[in-house]
C-alpha cells in the first residue's frame, strides 16, 4: 500500500523536528532530517495500524471487508 503525508520538518538546537498535519499526533525526530523522515514515517506507520486494530474491533463479523484507493 502506498500513502503519501505531508512532513514539516523544522530545526531546533541541532535536532530536526517532523510531523504531519494529517495525522495528528505523528511526529519524529532526528539528528538529520533523514533520521527525522525516518522516524516520523514509523510513528505514522504505528499510529495508522492502532487506529486499524482499534476501528476493526467494532465491526460485525458478518460485514464485508474491502479496500478502497484514494488518489
Amino acid at each position: 500500500m502506498h500513502n503519501e503525508f505531508t512532513m514539516i520538518l523544522e530545526e531546533d538546537g541541532g535536532w530536526f523536528i517532523a510531523y504531519s498535519p494529517e495525522i495528528p499526533g505523528a511526529n519524529g525526530q532526528g539528528r538529520t532530517k533523514e533520521e527525522a523522515r525516518k522516524s516520523l514515517s514509523e510513528a505514522i506507520e504505528l499510529i495508522l495500524h492502532d487506529r486499524l486494530h482499534d476501528a476493526l474491533l467494532t465491526v460485525p463479523d458478518d460485514a464485508i471487508k474491502d479496500v478502497v484507493m484514494v488518489g
